[in-house]
């Protein structure tokens, strides 16, 4: 489908409130989007996948996105790819599925629409993550993912409730992931509801896979295991720092 005012979108149009994060009147009906997004499985350890990481998008519905969105379709198309292409930033880097083709040159400018249109958005982001070596289950990996966003929930707690109310879009992609937030909405949260999406339909779950996929490159740097492909991408460390993780770091709700 075409992104902009098509109906999945509609819900994120401006509606005259005031930003994410500030303070809002109480008369003003609110509603929070949480794009969710994950990066690993709860597999045993392996050396080539350490971590596990649960990215969430925070989007306030009263701030209008329509535009942007317009401007990554024509980017798209002006790239040679279809308006409503689902942008995936893993297989960019790595150069898999539909990116095997495309030079480094030409996936970089899709991932570079990418931050342009983040810059454009007024949202908000935050990475969790455990290393998987220091985990024995899946059990012991659900409750320490837990203990993670409860506090964060927690710590955030007066800005959630200037909501009226919180919708979580998730794809479902692991059972343990949607038990998890279930769990822990329902019982810190009074007014959320936990949509099943296809990222294709969603703009703002594409920005929560690439916070992902960069969070886990930024994980990788810090402990000296980017891969050859992943350095070739973006062409030298200091790139990789002041263009992508620098840039996106202004967008992370701490």
């Amino acid at each position: 489908m075409l992104f902009g005012a098509g109906h999945l979108t509609r819900v994120h149009r401006e509606r005259g409130c005031s930003p994410l994060f500030l303070c809002r009147e109480v008369s003003c009906l609110s509603e929070l989007s949480i794009f969710i997004d994950e990066s690993g499985d709860f597999g045993k350890y392996e050396h080539h996948s350490p971590f596990y990481i649960i990215t969430m998008v925070f989007h306030d519905q009263d701030n209008d996105i329509a535009y942007p969105i317009e401007k990554l379709s024509s980017d798209l198309s002006s790239k040679g790819l279809s308006p409503d292409h689902c942008v995936h930033t893993g297989p960019i880097i790595r150069r898999e599925n539909e990116y095997e083709y495309m030079s480094i040159d030409e996936r970089r400018r899709i991932l570079n629409s990418m931050v342009t249109f983040i810059k454009h958005c007024n949202i908000k982001y935050h990475c969790f993550h455990i290393e998987k070596k220091h985990i024995e289950d899946s059990v012991q990996a659900s409750a320490k993912l837990s203990v993670l966003i409860s506090r964060f929930v927690k710590e955030k707690y007066s800005e959630f409730l200037a909501f009226d109310k919180i919708k979580v879009y998730y794809d479902n992609g692991q059972i343990e992931i949607s038990r998890l937030l279930a769990s822990i909405f329902s019982v810190l949260l009074p007014d959320f509801e936990i949509k099943r999406v296809t990222p294709s339909d969603y703009r703002l779950f594409q920005t929560a896979d690439m916070f992902c996929s960069m969070e886990l490159i930024r994980l990788k740097l810090e402990s000296s295991s980017l891969t050859v492909s992943e350095l070739e991408f973006f062409g030298n460390l200091r790139s990789l720092k002041k263009n992508y993780l620098k840039q996106l770091e202004k967008y992370e709700w701490k």
